[in-house]
């Protein structure tokens, strides 16, 4: 199996970062191989809409989300990981998702079919229902090219760069996410 995990937030060490670390340890332990892409620092331009990609073609866009195509497509499981942002995933990770309708058209289709996709979500406030806009963007992105949701770890209430790490039922909770992407289903 191979596990990847994109981080979209811009906080390297902080709580999304923590989190999907440790799903990918366990996952490698499952006897996975993973791989944790940063979004921070990446060129990922907008889709402009252009659908050319909905017509078998190549991204008209030269930039590095060309070659998250070929990760996405070689991964068995997808981790993604947003801490909410208002309401929503942060704009690197809407970029990447946007970007994602590369996958939309029957040849591309073909690659992410059938693949498990799971999210990560930590956030500062303690209130569950904030992880709502992300869960439904996600569900329902995911299910339009028929990849599987295959779960998700929220975890409310943390602000601090990885403070989520003092919070034991939030790093099981990963490690379980990660140990069942790394496994056949």
């Amino acid at each position: 199996m191979n596990v990847l995990a994109i981080n979209g937030s811009p906080r390297l060490g902080g709580n999304t970062d923590v989190l999907l670390t440790a799903a990918l340890a366990a996952a490698a332990e499952a006897g996975a191989t993973t791989e944790l892409i940063q979004l921070g620092g990446l060129n990922i331009a907008e889709c402009d809409g252009c659908q050319a990609c909905w017509h078998g073609a190549d991204c008209v866009r030269q930039d590095d989300m060309n070659g998250l195509y070929a990760k996405i497509a070689a991964a068995d499981a997808i981790l993604f990981g947003t801490p909410v942002y208002w309401y929503g995933p942060t704009g690197l990770m809407k970029l990447l998702l946007d970007r994602m309708v590369y996958f939309n058209c029957p040849r591309n289709r073909a690659l992410v079919r059938g693949k498990r996709a799971a999210v990560i979500v930590p956030f500062e406030e303690d209130d569950l229902t904030m992880a709502d806009g992300v869960l439904d963007m996600f569900r329902k992105s995911l299910a339009y090219l028929q990849m599987e949701f295959a779960g998700s770890v929220i975890a409310p209430g943390v602000t601090k760069p990885g403070e989520v790490a003092e919070h034991p039922a939030f790093m099981s909770a990963a490690r379980a996410l990660g140990r069942k992407l790394a496994c056949r289903p």
